[in-house]
This record gives structure tokens, C-alpha cells and sequence, in this order.
């Protein structure tokens, strides 16, 4: 990725001019502005703020107040780079709209003058950055949108579908009804956005490379939840398959249509992990306790593993005044879970997350070969003042299953190692927990 020259961060409406960041301090110093704005602005959450994370606007207004003012406006030098019309190479990636639908806004991605711009679109390979990082980086993405509902098999829409289905980016030519609005916003479930246009026109200039095996499945007609598995079985991630499923590429000929991009991450996490479960379900079990730790942009994880047939349950404790509890004084605890059969509904209390951190978990015991009792617990700290995207724990419990777990011979001295571990009384999971709270014959 071509560097981007240090930027002041200054979120619009509210966020003052900063100083230049000397670049040791650059992430730390963007946390710092968009805390110290927050403040500046004054903005009241609510208690349901946790609960919707602004992706079911359960305050009944139209779009998240909270979400909105964490819009902040990046280098003028990305500005000078944006036009009316671009010409460049396009991620293998579209953006599909929730408002409005069924008629919702999509429409390709573009780069501006980027070094790799398959990066700029793919979370597998983010892992590591800081949120610096992050920002530089979406920065010099453009959206481009235009309304098609859902059904629609305009060329626009099938040129689109096939930039999805594409494995390297692909040359277009774009040109916008105005030049692109110059902005970065969040999304508790997508990687942050930049600029934005209205797209009046779009031409894919080059052949687009769609591999044999992705068109012989999307061809076939099968559900989409076959699809994806078949396609995941050869290799290819919940990100590909996310980009696939929302383009309309994937399903019944008569079922097919768009999904809004937050949906399809979510509903790509629970189909792969279903599948996967069928076959985890039959695994032997572990014989130890084992607990998996990781750390990244201030998310801490403690996975405990326990004998026992799969069960699953997920602990999300937010420290207070971060974006989502600014009404709160005290951490607050979440959890959601499921028995051996599954889970029949959705996971309202954590969303997004919850599917993330299952996947990352199944994942890890189907390449084991092997079944267990699994307590996830999620702690965020002060230091997540903006949110990237549910990549983020997907990748975090990954890289958490990919480290040397520590091992015990009980409950007990796993227990006690986690406790430690955690900012959190660990009573109050104790006390929470069902899975923590049974007994088997094995642990006596």
C-alpha cells in the first residue's frame, strides 16, 4: 500500500483541528481524538446502545446518532486524489446497502493510488494493524453507490457480481454524477467506509478472473448454504464467501437477490458454522482443560476448552464510556450461548460478534478432529473508542486458536489461571454462566 502522509484527524461538525502525530504515537493519538470529541459533543447513548451497536436502530430513529459523529474526515491529500471520474483497479469486492430495501444502494469498490489493492478489501490479512493502519487504508477506498432493488439483473448489477466473484482486482472505469464525498464512517459489523458517490456510470476494462470452481457452484442450482459450504471445503474464506452471497451470485435461480452486506457477513459466520458442527458433533472429545489467549486493539480473549460434548457460550464485557456504554459507569456483561443441538434464534444480545467468535472457535476444533464444553470470554477495553468491523474478533479468536494453549488437569486451576487473567470480577461470569456451572463425572 502506497504511504499516506501523516493526517489530522478531525471529526466534521464537532471534531477540532489536531496537531501533526509523530508516528510512534499515531494510533494512539487518533484514539485520543475521537475519545476527546465524544466529550466535546456531548452525545447520550442510551442503555440499548450495546444491544443494537446502531445495526437495528432500536431507539426508532433512522440511522445511529453514535455512528454518525464518529464520522471523521481524513487527509485533504486523500481529497485532492478524488474526481468526477476514476480510473483504476477495483478490489474484488462491492458494497450492498440496507436502507431502503429491497432498494438499496450498491456498487463497486475503488482504489486511489493503492499499492495492494486486494489489502485494502480483505480482514484475513489485516491482522496486526493498528487502528493508524486501518484508517489510512479505507481511506483511499471509494464507494460508489447507485438504488437497484435487491432482484435486479441490470448490467450494472452483473458487472458487479462479477467484480465480487473476481480473486485479484480488476480495472474499471467510474464516473460519479458529482465528485465522491470526502468522509470515513464506522459499522459494528463492516470494516470502515471512505469516500462516497453516486455512481452514473460503470465499465469493467480488462477480463475479470472468476475461478471454474466458484462458476461451476454459482451455476449449479443449489441453496446458497450448499454453495458456500462446497466453497469453503475448497479453500475459500467466509470473506470471499461473504462478497459472493451479497452480490446475488449464490442460491436458487428463483430465490437469488442481493443481500445488504451487514447481513450476509453474519449469515455466512452461521451456515459455514453449522456445517462445520455437524461433523464437530461427532469428534471424540478433548481429555484436558485448555485455555487459548489473545490481545488486539484492545479486545482481550480467554477461551476455555472443557471435556464434554459441544456446547457453546460467549461472554462480551464492555468497559464503561465506550462508544456503545457511554451511559454507564461500570463494565457491563453480556452473554449468549447454545446447547449441543444449536441455537434456533438469533443472538440479539451480541449480534455480529457472537457469530464471529463461534466460527473462529469451530473452525479450530473441526481441524482438531475434536469436540469440547467451550466458554469464550471477550473483554473491551477503554482503548476500543471506534469500531472496525466484527473481522475483528473473528481474526482475534483465530489467532487465539493458532497459540499454544496453556493446559490443566481441572476446572479449577483452569478457572483460576482465566480469573487472572481478566479485568472483570470472575464471580460475576461464574454467576452467569451455565456451562461453568455444571458438573460432569469426568472432573471428579
Amino acid at each position: 500500500m502506497v504511504a499516506v502522509p501523516k493526517s489530522k484527524i478531525s471529526a466534521k461538525d464537532f471534531l477540532r483541528e489536531s496537531h501533526d502525530i509523530d508516528a510512534k504515537d499515531r494510533s494512539h493519538g487518533i484514539k485520543c481524538d475521537i475519545t476527546k470529541a465524544l466529550n466535546q459533543a456531548k452525545i447520550e447513548g442510551t442503555d440499548l446502545c450495546l444491544v443494537c451497536k446502531g445495526s437495528r436502530l432500536l431507539c426508532g430513529r433512522t440511522y445511529c446518532p453514535l455512528i454518525k459523529r464518529v464520522s471523521v474526515m481524513t487527509s485533504p491529500r486523500v481529497e485532492e486524489k478524488l474526481s468526477q471520474e476514476m480510473f483504476g483497479p477495483s478490489p474484488p469486492s462491492i458494497f450492498v446497502g440496507r436502507y431502503g430495501y429491497p432498494n438499496v444502494f450498491v456498487g463497486p469498490m475503488s482504489a486511489i493510488d493503492p499499492d495492494d489493492p486486494k489489502l485494502m478489501d480483505d480482514p484475513s490479512k489485516w491482522y496486526g494493524k493498528d487502528f493508524d493502519e486501518i484508517i489510512q487504508m479505507r481511506a483511499n477506498l471509494v464507494r460508489s453507490e447507485k438504488v437497484e432493488h435487491v432482484k435486479s439483473q441490470s448490467r450494472a448489477v452483473l458487472d458487479s457480481q462479477e467484480l465480487a466473484l473476481s480473486l485479484r482486482p480488476t480495472d474499471v472505469e467510474i464516473e460519479f454524477k458529482k465528485k465522491p464525498a470526502f468522509n470515513l464512517s464506522f459499522s459494528s459489523m463492516t470494516q470502515p467506509m471512505g469516500p462516497t458517490g453516486e455512481l452514473k456510470r460503470f465499465d469493467i476494462t480488462e477480463n475479470v478472473h472468476i475461478p471454474r470452481a466458484v462458476e461451476r457452484v454459482v451455476g449449479d442450482e443449489i441453496k446458497a448454504a450448499e454453495g458456500a459450504s462446497q466453497l469453503f471445503d475448497k479453500g475459500y474464506d467466509v470473506y470471499y464467501l461473504t462478497k459472493a452471497l451479497s452480490s446475488g451470485a449464490m442460491g436458487l435461480n428463483k430465490n437469488k437477490r442481493m443481500v445488504p452486506t451487514r447481513w450476509s457477513i453474519t449469515a455466512v459466520d452461521d451456515m459455514i458454522a453449522k456445517n462445520l458442527m455437524k461433523d464437530v458433533r461427532t469428534f471424540p472429545s478433548i481429555n484436558e482443560f485448555r485455555v487459548y489467549s489473545n490481545t488486539y486493539l484492545d479486545n482481550h480473549f480467554e477461551i476455555l476448552m472443557m471435556p464434554g460434548a459441544w456446547e457453546f457460550e460467549n461472554f462480551e464485557a464492555w468497559a464503561p464510556k465506550t462508544l456503545w456504554t457511554l451511559t454507564q459507569d461500570k463494565p457491563v456483561v453480556q452473554l449468549e450461548g447454545e446447547p449441543h443441538e444449536g441455537r434456533t434464534k438469533y443472538a440479539e444480545k451480541e449480534g455480529g460478534g457472537y457469530y464471529a467468535a463461534r466460527i473462529g472457535v469451530v473452525e479450530a476444533l473441526h481441524d482438531m478432529r475434536r469436540q469440547a464444553r467451550v466458554v469464550s470470554f471477550r473483554e473491551v477495553h477503554e482503548g476500543y473508542v471506534m469500531p472496525v468491523g466484527v473481522w475483528e474478533v473473528r481474526e482475534n479468536v483465530r489467532r487465539a486458536m493458532k497459540n499454544w494453549p496453556m493446559k490443566f488437569v481441572t476446572r479449577e486451576e483452569a478457572l483460576a489461571h482465566i480469573a487472572k487473567q481478566l479485568r472483570i470480577d470472575f464471580r460475576e461470569y461464574l454467576r452467569m454462566s451455565s456451562v461453568l456451572r455444571q458438573r460432569r463425572l469426568s472432573e471428579f
